[in-house]
């Protein structure tokens, strides 16, 4: 609760945020750079290694490895490279192959799509309940807030499944289906969306279980399951991070009444009620994109996702300042918290 807090506390909050965001903006430069081009070349060496591995996936140390190997692309390049370029993070350096105008990532969800669905709509809505699509991702109740009803029930078995096959849950988040159940929807437009889905699933669906397998001769089927393996580790991997940014038990919802009027203070002020971060060390960090310094990207969605470790001190300490909740804690408590509210949520 911000009961205690004033306009002008409001204000100064913006104020000091604002400034902050101005000084690591202003300082970006050749350091910064040099990162994302470094992950970049490690993802793909990675996921070329991966890929020749498989070249011998019937022989099983070769498909654990190739497997693994692959897996840890593919997570690199959702995680840390396609959602923080696609977020603009790195349009200041105005390259074209790596701008949130030109990158389309390695997921079936199409690019531009996800940057509706969660660049506006999450980030400007972050937690409202009946604006924020995220909060349950439709299928998932985890907010009292939330009406009950008794599709609930055997939730915690449709997170199971969603963590598995995430990608496409989030294929499938801008088309908006409670508008088209309620025949609210414009019928040519979730015609072209649809069309767009069916379009970059093909595309990936070609890559990893024909292009790939087919180049693997005799090991088809065995590099077939091995990048649909990898796909499942991808998208559990991502399922969970982002779960647990946003559902621990300690986190935050509001209610549309929420955003009436609301001032930049106080729409900083509900970035911090609604994330929480998850601790760990700078390799866990890369490979959860950064997102385990999740109140630090709601803050700051378009910072270079490399800067969120350097800033995390002074946003704490800026919380502690204002009596403020800084929600943060290993991954197990995190996890551990976000499955304790989909399973109590399941119920009445």
């Amino acid at each position: 609760m911000t009961d205690h807090l004033t306009t002008a506390d409001h204000d100064t909050i913006a104020a000091e945020l604002d400034a902050l965001r101005e000084e690591i903006m202003s300082g970006l430069g050749e350091r910064d750079a040099s990162y994302i081009h470094r992950v970049i070349r490690w993802q793909r060496g990675l996921e070329i290694t991966g890929r020749a591995l498989l070249l011998a996936s019937s022989l099983p140390p070769a498909w654990v490895a190739g497997t693994a190997t692959l897996a840890v692309a593919k997570i690199l390049e959702n995680m840390e490279i396609g959602h923080n370029v696609m977020h603009g993070q790195w349009d200041w350096m105005r390259d074209p192959k790596i701008h949130s105008t030109t990158w389309e990532w390695d997921n079936v969800s199409p690019a531009e799509q996800w940057k509706h669905s969660h660049n506006f709509v999450h980030h400007t809505f972050t937690n409202v309940v009946g604006k924020d699509k995220d909060v349950g991702y439709g299928i998932l109740r985890v907010t009292p807030e939330q009406k009950w009803s008794p599709a609930n029930l055997p939730q915690p078995l449709y997170n199971v499944l969603l963590a598995m096959f995430f990608e496409y849950g989030v294929a499938l988040h801008d088309l908006e289906i409670d508008k088209i159940l309620a025949g609210r929807a414009d019928e040519e437009v979730t015609k072209e969306k649809l069309r767009q889905i069916g379009r970059k699933i093909r595309r990936q669906w070609g890559k990893d279980y024909l292009a790939f397998p087919l180049l693997s001769g005799p090991q088809f089927m065995s590099t077939l399951a091995a990048n649909f393996t990898a796909n499942i580790a991808r998208n559990v991997w991502a399922h969970m991070i982002i779960f647990c940014g946003h559902f621990p038990g300690d986190v935050e919802v509001f209610e549309k009444e929420r955003l009436d009027g609301e001032t930049k203070g106080e729409w900083y002020v509900r970035q911090i009620h609604g994330s929480a971060n998850i601790e760990g060390g700078p390799m866990f960090h890369l490979m959860t994109g950064n997102l385990s310094h999740q109140i630090e990207h709601h803050l700051f969605p378009d910072m270079p996702s490399n800067r969120y470790a350097e800033i995390a001190p002074r946003i704490r300490a800026l919380c502690e300042k204002y009596d403020l909740p800084y929600h943060t804690g290993s991954l197990s408590r995190q996890v551990t918290s976000t499955w304790k509210k989909i399973v109590r949520y399941a119920l009445p």
